[in-house]
């Protein structure tokens, strides 16, 4: 799949018209409503100098009050299912855009996607596409049917006096000319104005999130400052939008009332002349002041198209987020794993391989790790150690596809990564995250995250085993209670994540220090189901507690973005400084000949 960055680049309004097309249909019959609705009312005049006409020769006023009641009732009527038709097209259209944001979010190359704040991407979600709703129904229409009936109505206005035509016709310029200068710096005072609240929808998102930090460190005013800051912006941005479309619906609001003032003091000299009729004359009135319907309707619907063309162009900035090499949403988890004819690929029991892998985040940064090369074989534990910054998790992340190499391939049972979806990859893996992030949900939606058609009895068997069976029990809802930062300790979080990737059943399990916040007698009960998976699967584990790797069947020693060592605990401690000098900052027990070191390392 190409990158969306080589794409070519749409326009705002292609992206708009993109959410459009679809629905074209349901926007020509809205269209089709709308027309009849104008219709009606430039009837109307003329249906008005029908009953001044026969007022004058004294006829009867039966029919033409009946036709004016026959327009009032069908314009009526008309005008309520377009009214409802649009509602739903712009709520479909809402809808629509929100689908294809969330599928690209959660289609999106993981580190692209967190280049964004939280907050950003959900304002986008949220508050761009209400922006693009009547931007994308009615507007159109409006626009449409504005310019449509202010032609009628000049082309009916000139076959009742040409020289009020010409006034009128010098006002409506004056409007368009207005409109024309006006309306590009209300698209960007928006655009504006909205960057300016997705900035502050993630820097809330992040204050709220760390609350505690923030109100320990006595920071309320200081964030408070910073979080008005951007909403101040985004209303300077906003006012301004406001007093330019003030000033565009002034300038037509007084255009229309001059021309008004001056067909009336005209017509009135030339009723007087005998050029015109007192009907023709009033009739003539009734469509200069109608012009307001259509002109409004253009100054209206042009505001709201610059809003809505705003908000396009940040939803154009999301649909160039580079996507994954996608699977069939419908494929279990266990479906997307590597073919069994593949695994007869690599005969010599190597479940995932790195051969001489390099990867860089940036295009000018320094490598994150270089030269690597691993063999992992399909069962046992294997212990990643080293200094932060080493390389460690880049190396998770590169296994789970988060990052691609720059140079050197991977392998997952001998298949290079390149021959596999993301997706595919990933179902081979299951991981435990150093931060725990709370899944929303309940306690029994993020156990079956990974694997929904887990059993109640391996529920019930992996928490009893990591000493989580009696805390759920005790909760009003048990498992059906809904997870939050405030029902649960971080150790249990971080044990709730690890259940969930054990009833996972992984080839491959990836812990990033899954022991970090737990007690030293779950630890124990943690190392205990390391041990036992590791039997039938690969354990690989992140920890600068050495304590918990010490009994892994090898520990990979990094620093600087390189593979330092390889060995067990024993062959390191009499092999690797750099171990040795983990180890003794840790203090933990290595026997009496295994004496750390305990000059610094240089």
């Amino acid at each position: 799949m190409p990158d969306s960055a080589t794409e070519s680049q749409p326009t705002p309004f292609s992206v708009l018209w993109s959410f459009v097309r679809p629905y074209l249909p349901v926007l020509v019959l809205g269209l089709f409503l709308a027309l009849i609705v104008s219709a009606m009312g430039l009837a109307s005049p003329m249906v008005t100098k029908w009953v001044l006409d026969t007022l004058e020769v004294g006829g009867s006023l039966l029919q033409p009050v009946l036709v004016l009641l026959v327009l009032l009732v069908v314009g009526a009527t008309v005008g309520w299912f377009q009214w409802v038709l649009l509602g739903k097209l712009a709520e479909d259209v809402v809808f629509d855009a929100r689908r294809r944001m969330i599928l690209r979010y959660l289609g999106s190359r993981v580190l692209e996607l967190l280049k964004r704040g939280p907050g950003e991407l959900v304002t986008r979600v949220t508050s761009d596409t209400v922006l693009l709703n009547q931007a994308a129904s009615s507007s159109l229409i409006g626009l449409i049917n504005g310019a449509i009936t202010l032609v009628g109505s000049i082309i009916l206005m000139a076959t009742l006096d040409g020289v009020l035509l010409i006034t009128a016709v010098v006002a409506v310029v004056v409007v368009v000319l207005s409109f024309t200068l006006l309306m590009p710096a209300i698209a960007k005072a928006e655009e504006r104005a909205q960057a300016a609240l997705g900035d502050l929808g993630s820097e809330l998102e992040g204050t709220v999130r760390a609350i505690k930090t923030v109100k320990s460190s006595g920071a309320e005013e200081r964030r408070t400052a910073r979080l008005l800051h951007h909403a101040s912006e985004s209303r300077r941005h906003s006012m301004r939008s406001v007093r330019i479309g003030a000033g565009v619906w002034t300038i037509a609001g007084t255009g229309i009332e001059l021309a008004i003032i001056a067909v009336l003091a005209i017509g009135a000299y030339r009723v007087s002349e005998g050029y015109l009729t007192v009907s023709a004359l009033v009739a003539f009135l009734l469509y200069v002041w109608g012009l307001t319907g259509p002109i409004m309707e253009l100054a209206q619907n042009l505001t709201t198209l610059q809003s809505g063309l705003a908000a396009a162009a940040r939803i154009r900035q999301v649909e160039q987020i580079p996507l994954e090499a996608n699977v069939d949403a419908g494929t279990s988890r266990q479906g997307r794993r590597v073919p069994e004819a593949l695994e007869g690929a690599d005969s010599s029991g190597t479940l995932l391989e790195l051969r001489d892998v390099s990867v860089r985040y940036e295009d000018d940064a320094a490598p994150a790790v270089t030269g690597i090369d691993l063999q992992l074989p399909r069962r046992g534990h294997i212990a990643l150690v080293g200094p932060s910054g080493a390389g460690k998790t880049t190396l998770l992340s590169l296994m789970l596809r988060f990052v691609e190499p720059r140079t050197g391939e991977v392998l997952l049972r001998g298949t290079p990564y390149e021959q596999l979806t993301h997706a595919q990859a990933r179902a081979n893996f299951a991981y435990v995250e150093q931060e725990t992030p709370v899944v929303p949900g309940t306690i029994r939606e993020n156990l079956l995250f990974a694997n929904p058609d887990a059993s109640e009895e391996q529920i019930a068997s992996v928490l009893q085993r990591l000493h989580l069976a009696e805390k759920f029990a005790e909760l009003p809802d048990g498992l059906d209670t809904a997870l939050t930062e405030t029902n649960v300790s971080g150790g249990q979080r971080q044990r709730i994540a690890l259940a969930r990737a054990l009833l996972a059943e992984p080839s491959i399990l990836l812990l990033d220090e899954a022991t970090a916040q737990v007690d030293g007698v779950t630890e124990a009960a943690i190392q205990q189901e390391i041990a036992e998976r590791s039997h039938d699967a690969l354990v690989l584990t992140i920890a600068h507690r050495l304590s918990t790797v010490i009994d892994a069947d090898e520990i990979v020693v990094m620093d600087n973005g390189s593979i330092a060592a390889r060995g067990t605990h024993e062959q390191l401690l009499t092999t690797n400084d750099l171990y040795r000098e983990l180890v003794a900052a840790l203090r933990i027990d290595t026997g009496a000949e295994h004496e750390p070191k305990a000059e610094a390392r240089t």
